[in-house]
């Protein structure tokens, strides 16, 4: 599965304004569930967050993918997200995040789950593809290098 096959233009935002992990969640969730009539925002948000419970999405060089299950959640979904100021999110290298992959998947997508991981990990973990995404001018840039 590629990044193109879960990621729309309508799903990337750039620049987010929030001062915590909490309310980059929640903020992340409202605007989610403004999009995608399937999702309910607060469960969405609390999904999101208890996973951040089991353990930090952070996984380095300023990024994070927050991902859950949902069981409102019909096909893997997935949204990206600048923020305007990095946040604390208790990453592994201990550096704030400022872009964020929200991966949502179906309760029984478990391999799919661990195959878009795999992928979207790969291409966080490129210094070339990170720069792009805090470079881009607006959303619909970052859209177009995060699919390329």
């Amino acid at each position: 599965m590629n990044i193109s096959d879960i990621l729309t233009p309508e799903r990337t935002f750039a620049d987010l304004k929030c001062a915590s992990k909490k309310r980059t969640l929640e903020s992340i969730s409202h605007w989610l569930g403004g999009q995608m009539t399937t999702f309910d925002s607060k469960e969405l948000f609390s999904a999101l967050i208890n996973r951040e419970k089991l353990g930090s999405t952070g996984f380095g060089d300023g990024i994070a993918i927050p991902h859950c299950r949902l069981a409102s959640c019909t096909q893997v979904t997935g949204a990206l997200v600048r923020l305007a100021n990095a946040v604390d999110f208790d990453a592994i290298d201990q550096q704030p995040v400022d872009l964020l992959f929200v991966l949502l998947v179906p309760l029984q997508a478990t391999d799919e789950h661990l195959q878009i991981l795999a992928t979207l990990a790969g291409s966080f973990g490129q210094p070339e593809f990170r720069a792009g995404l805090r470079e881009a001018t607006d959303a619909g840039a970052m859209y177009k290098i995060a699919i390329a």
